[in-house]
């Protein structure tokens, strides 16, 4: 499935996993980004395939410079992670584009809940439209590791 969308003018975000770089995301991901640092090859590989992926990539070469991955069960929920932006293009909206990409995308399903967690990207994704939860106490984590 391909769904690109234009965004930044040098850059177009696709849905389609043929050309995504899983070598590249894991080294993105396990070497710096908090969230994921350490992470395995296989566990990223694992994820990617069980998850609906977008990739931010530069039109003049083809090259992934973003990344998002969206855990969903395409009726009622979905989850938004592993957003990440290659350090050499970031402050050029990328970020906010993959959030919108990924809203954009989920629209049509009518899902009621699209959640994300960030330490320190409140005002990417609020440009995106996500907003504090303004019921945390609903929610709940199982700790497992």
């Amino acid at each position: 499935m391909s769904d690109p969308t234009g965004t930044c003018a040098d850059y177009e975000i696709s849905c389609d996993p043929d050309r995504l770089d899983p070598a590249r995301i894991h080294h993105w991901l396990s070497t710096d980004a908090y969230w994921a640092l350490g992470r395995s090859r296989e566990q990223q590989d694992r994820a990617i395939a069980g998850s609906l992926n977008f990739g931010a990539y530069e039109r003049a070469s083809g090259r992934l410079v973003g990344y998002a991955r969206v855990v969903t069960d395409h009726a009622t929920f979905a989850w938004l992670c592993d957003v990440y932006v290659d350090r050499a293009v970031r402050g050029r909206g990328l970020g906010t584009a993959l959030a919108a990409a990924v809203r954009d995308r989920l629209a049509p399903l009518g899902l009621r809940r699209v959640l994300l967690a960030t330490d320190d990207a409140h005002g990417v994704y609020g440009k995106a439209g996500f907003a504090p939860i303004t019921d945390p106490e609903k929610l709940m984590v199982l700790k497992t590791g």
